[in-house]
């Protein structure tokens, strides 16, 4: 009833657009997507570049869609911009969109570390998609700078998505966008050098200490950190003990006025941070370039990583498991980021009522989640999608179950000022410093750039 209804409701608008083109689709049908470029899966850590098969319209169209600036919305089409996976997934629900509302739709290739950018500077230029696919962290910066338009979702539509999902594209009690995707970082296990679960944090080292002991493998863990340090990767510690980089809000969100970097309970975190470095769990060898392979060279039974990671995994033909981080034996929860994935309306849209439309009543449709699912092999925010995806499916079940209870990663401008300094920080206390006094000078430098 919903989907249909929105349909009829933008019936008059689908006519005036398509009347601005003088009645003949040709011009935008045949307007291709750009052609597929190699891009990154994921946008707070560092993963293997994906490439898919060519997503033009035809081959002359797409050779010389390639050095095109990407298509912006003209009020002749619903323009939606994504990168290759997203676009590819989305081709469907866009024939769907426009059979049942008479509005065409151009899926238009960016390349994922530049759509952000992109997406912000065109709109800034009045100009843009009606729709772009995103990460959730953006949103404080292109909410600064008036680049996305609030997404009325009614409280029973909100209900069918995750509670961290909503929240995530939830900015100063105002919503911007409506969530696909949620992932976290997890243990994942050979089980064959690992057979059993750990217990503890203390367990994890234990067992892989030994594996190194006796020549079965060549590391403790694997987990992304890197000369100058990982403060995405290394947050799931640092929040172990109610610490953090900003307060939580009761109403949801952060206090962005506080930083809580050298507080007593994130320096109890930090502490560790520097107990796992002297085990040899965490390197700052070990960074985006070898975290995973060192794993599937099975130079390692434990990886600490997101979904990116696990088709490489499968590829190798290794036996694993997904469990989420243990957590430590004197009460320390492990508290991962959530990132969110989900589908923002432009501020400048030319097409408002009809891209409104599409966020809201097809990206919620459970059909549309689990084909985005497919292109990329994160767990759907739509619950009703991620009930059908994790139905005998143990990866899908496990990474939802470690996202529960994951901080949403904060989404306001000010994490720009962060991730320099305590990602460094994070690295120094691995390699010997006072974790005390390197998160106190890593709360000034933060305080310096706020």
């Amino acid at each position: 009833m919903k989907r249909t209804t929105g349909a009829v409701a933008i019936a008059s608008a689908a006519a005036l657009l398509l009347s601005a083109c003088g009645g003949d689709t040709a011009d935008t049908a045949d307007e291709p997507t750009t052609a597929a470029e190699e891009t990154a899966e994921d946008d707070a850590a560092a993963e293997d570049d994906t490439e898919t098969e060519d997503a033009a319209a035809g081959d002359d169209a797409a050779a010389t869609s390639e050095a095109a600036p990407p298509a912006a919305s003209d009020g002749t089409s619903l323009v939606i911009w994504a990168d290759d996976l997203r676009a590819a997934a989305l081709e469907d629900v866009a024939a769907t969109f426009e059979e049942e509302t008479g509005v065409p739709v151009t899926l238009q290739v960016v390349a994922n570390e530049n759509l952000r950018e992109q997406f912000k500077d065109s709109v800034g230029a009045g100009a843009g998609p009606d729709i772009a696919v995103g990460a959730h962290d953006w949103l404080g910066e292109l909410v600064q700078n008036n680049v996305v338009a609030p997404v009325q979702l009614s409280s029973d539509l909100a209900g069918q998505f995750t509670p961290e999902s909503v929240e995530a594209f939830t900015y100063e009690g105002q919503v911007y966008g409506v969530p696909y995707s949620v992932e976290s970082l997890a243990l994942i296990r050979n089980t064959a050098l690992a057979p059993e679960e750990p217990e503890s944090m203390e367990a994890l080292v234990e067992t892989g200490k030994q594996l190194v002991a006796d020549g079965e493998a060549e590391l403790v863990m694997a987990q992304e950190l890197g000369q100058e340090g990982n403060a995405y990767s290394m947050y799931p510690y640092l929040a172990a003990y109610g610490g953090g980089i900003f307060p939580l809000l009761e109403e949801g969100g952060f206090d962005s006025t506080q930083v809580i970097i050298d507080s007593p309970e994130t320096v109890q975190g930090g502490e560790k941070i520097a107990w796992l470095g002297q085990e040899e769990a965490l390197s700052v060898n070990i960074d985006p370039s070898n975290a995973i392979p060192q794993f599937v060279e099975e130079n390692t039974a434990f990886l600490v990583s997101g979904p990116w990671a696990v088709q490489q995994v499968v590829d190798a033909g290794i036996e694993y498991e997904i469990t989420s981080i243990p957590d430590f034996e004197d009460g320390g929860e492990t508290t991962p980021f959530l990132g969110v994935q989900g589908f923002y309306v432009s501020a400048e849209s030319q097409n408002p009522q009809i891209a409104q439309t599409f966020v809201q009543e097809y990206v919620s449709r459970a059909d549309v989640q689990v084909s985005l699912y497919e292109a990329g092999d994160r767990p759907p925010a739509l619950v009703e999608a991620y009930d059908q995806v994790s139905e005998g499916n143990t990866d899908i079940e496990a990474w939802g179950a470690a996202a529960e209870g994951g901080t949403p990663m904060p989404n306001i401008p000010q994490m720009n000022a962060v991730w320099g300094p305590l990602g460094k920080a994070t690295a120094d206390i691995v390699s010997g410093n006072d974790p005390a006094e390197r998160l106190g000078t890593a709360q000034s430098e933060v305080e310096a750039a706020l």
